[in-house]
């Protein structure tokens, strides 16, 4: 299987930055991502990957106090800016961030993705996202967020701006003839000439071809908008599945849509979030996930999933029936659609599904001893449900240490993980071929 390190400083569970093993680091000290990163690479994971968001989240009653310490995007650094650094202090672990195809610029994007693969000599990989809400747009002298459909016609027309951009250097253009005078082939650059609805870009771009031909490409979402884009682009999905069951469904059927464009389906990798919380037994694992969860304030919940849906739920009682929402909903939809029909059909109340969802934002969490999870972990892959996963740590280093210490170990004993970095490029990790 393959594995992806989601990079929090903090871990995804909103009772981990409380929970007394936590130790909280200053996010903006380097050694805090470095020894995260470390750690990953030791355990041999394929690439970590940092998430990033263009504003604090306050649709939720303007309150930013619960949810500041936890979330991507505050007080932490840009991640770029961050890859960069890391690349310098590892050497096989591949380094994935996140851009905004909604606010960013597909030239921008390509110029310094393509930097950044240089320089970390073939390990970098991008997520491209379509960003989530108003807020974000009034950071880009914006007052509203584009439509979900909209987002995402965006988003696959900036996406193949920036690859036709990162190809318009073939390899070996860089010549330096000294005696000729001639520093570049020019018929191994091309001009892009890239015409869209939103974008119109001359091109060529001003960087040589990277290492892998083109950094790996990450897209991350359920909605029937986002399929339409990752059939076709896409090369790791990072995806919410709450059991493995809708994981298969969703594995089959992205797979199936991948051959209908023409793609091979090993060509994209499947990998759905989960939050595993390891114990010498079941009962130990248990008594940490409880203790996780008596920590979590709902408040931290509901600004969650208000800016994630860009939809106030201040406006609504708590301890009422979670409300029939979901036509007004302009943020992420995907995976809301399940979470609100799940809930009105459990008659649960708003307060009590934000407590949950502050917990594991819908991921799967798997609780018991390290043979307990790595045995779960591999019925997904075999029964078809993925292939493989993006770990989200529920605390901070110690949820990822328990996880690289003794899940690890019983995944290679068992042939289900590697025990070596075969490749040197992020694309031989994962078993991609050159684009």
């Amino acid at each position: 299987m393959h594995l992806a390190l989601y990079l929090s400083d903090t871990g995804l569970h909103a009772g981990g930055w409380r929970h007394p093993d936590a130790e909280n680091h200053d996010p903006m000290q380097l050694s805090t991502w470095l020894s995260l990163v470390k750690k990953a690479e030791d355990a041999l994971f394929d690439f970590a990957f940092v998430a990033d968001k263009l504003s604090v989240d306050d649709i939720y009653a303007h309150d930013i106090a619960t949810t500041v310490q936890y979330r991507p995007g505050y007080a932490r650094p840009e991640p770029m800016a961050l890859l960069t650094a890391l690349s310098l202090f590892t050497h096989h672990i591949g380094l994935g961030g996140t851009l905004s195809t909604t606010y960013g610029e597909p030239f921008h994007a390509a110029r310094t993705l393509a930097t950044l693969d240089h320089f970390s000599a073939g390990r970098m990989a991008w997520n491209a996202v379509t960003s989530t809400n108003d807020g974000e747009a009034r950071n880009f002298s914006k007052q509203h967020h584009l439509g979900h459909q909209e987002r995402y016609q965006r988003a696959g027309e900036f996406i193949d701006a920036v690859h036709q951009l990162l190809a318009s250097w073939q390899p070996e253009a860089r010549v330096v003839d000294k005696a000729s005078g001639i520093y570049v082939d020019a018929q191994k650059v091309s001009y892009t000439h890239f015409c869209g609805e939103h974008f119109q870009i001359q091109g060529p771009l001003t960087v040589a071809a990277s290492p892998q031909g083109r950094p790996v490409q990450i897209l991350a979402g359920v909605s029937q908008d986002f399929k339409t884009v990752a059939t076709r682009v896409a090369e790791v999905i990072f995806t919410v599945q709450p059991d493995r069951e809708r994981a298969r469904l969703f594995y089959q059927q992205f797979k199936a849509g991948m051959v209908g464009a023409g793609r091979a389906p090993a060509s994209c990798k499947i990998l759905p979030g989960v939050m595993p919380i390891v114990g010498a037994t079941r009962r130990e694992a248990e008594e940490k996930r409880q203790l996780l969860d008596e920590l979590v304030n709902p408040l931290a919940g509901l600004s969650f999933m208000s800016a994630s849906m860009n939809y106030d739920l201040s406006q609504h009682d708590p301890d009422a029936l979670f409300p029939d929402i979901f036509d007004r909903i302009s943020g992420s939809k995907g995976r809301f659609e399940y979470v609100i029909a799940q809930a009105r059909k459990e008659g649960k109340t708003l307060a009590h599904v934000a407590k949950t969802y502050a917990a594991s934002a819908s991921f799967p969490v798997m609780v018991g001893s390290a043979q307990d999870i790595a045995e779960e972990m591999i019925s997904w892959v075999e029964n078809g449900a993925c292939d493989g996963f993006v770990l989200m740590p529920a605390d901070m280093p110690t949820s990822l240490n328990d996880f690289a210490d003794y899940v690890v170990p019983v995944l290679q004993q068992r042939a289900a993980f590697r025990t070596a970095y075969e490749g040197t490029t992020l694309r031989e990790h994962l078993k991609l071929p050159l684009r």
